[in-house]
């Protein structure tokens, strides 16, 4: 997988994606990530890439060509056109599901960081294939949203975590929260890892596995059991949890 990021901060966004799991699996050649510095692409003297909106209004837009010519370059790199994402507050909120198609159907895809007031109107509908926002929350830049997408998309390309079930046994990903986990020591000021993985018995701690995932979904996030795939005994467990909950 290759991700292209169009920034006015490629150094910021080196400095996380270079370390940790994501930057050993750019050492392997598993993944490529390249980040562009906007201003590259720029007219003037003074490199600006913005400019105060028609109409009037606080803040500056930032501008239809620099983000072209930037993209237009990547493209002729790439020799094709990646899949292209608009970190956005307007954009759909990104969930599990979104990375899996996202995963899936694209192995070339490219982010623009936006700024300021946001950028021209014409560079979305022309260019962008997909606005997407972390939350309904606004940021100074589109740098961290897009770290944040890089992140969560990159660790589910293959080789890059040790496992495949090191990202399908979590949260979210099969429509449930992840069980709870436990390591040493086995007691802990009083409280005692659960005996049942301390057993040994696989399919036991599978089962006890699954159920914890359903109460802690129930308990926590009820909201995404209708798209979590229940037999009707979990359904059964999942509904006395929430009633329980709500009559406390």
């Amino acid at each position: 997988m290759r991700i292209d990021i169009i920034t006015l901060f490629p150094e910021m966004m080196e400095t996380v994606l270079n370390e940790s799991i994501i930057g050993r699996a750019q050492k392997k050649g598993v993944l490529e990530i390249q980040c562009h510095q906007l201003r590259e692409f720029a007219f003037d003297k003074h490199r600006h890439v913005d400019d105060a909106p028609y109409g009037g209004g606080k803040g500056m837009l930032m501008m239809t060509e620099p983000i072209a010519l930037c993209y237009e370059d990547i493209c002729k790199n790439l020799d094709e056109k990646p899949y292209f994402v608009y970190m956005s507050p307007q954009g759909s909120v990104l969930n599990q599901q979104k990375l899996i198609d996202i995963s899936a159907n694209h192995k070339n895809i490219c982010v623009l960081c936006g700024h300021y007031e946001g950028v021209d109107q014409r560079v979305i509908d022309e260019l962008v294939d997909e606005e997407i926002s972390i939350g309904d929350y606004v940021l100074t830049g589109g740098e961290l949203p897009a770290l944040v997408f890089v992140d969560a998309l990159a660790r589910m390309e293959k080789g890059v975590l040790s496992e495949d079930e090191c990202f399908t046994k979590e949260s979210h990903y099969d429509g449930l929260l992840e069980y709870p986990q436990y390591t040493r020591p086995q007691v802990w000021r009083d409280r005692e890892v659960p005996q049942v993985l301390l057993s040994g018995h696989h399919e036991n701690v599978d089962k006890w596995r699954r159920e914890q995932s359903i109460i802690a979904t129930a308990k926590k996030r009820p909201d995404m059991l209708s798209k979590a795939q229940l037999t009707e005994a979990e359904l059964e467990l999942a509904n006395s949890i929430i009633a329980n909950k709500t009559e406390d």
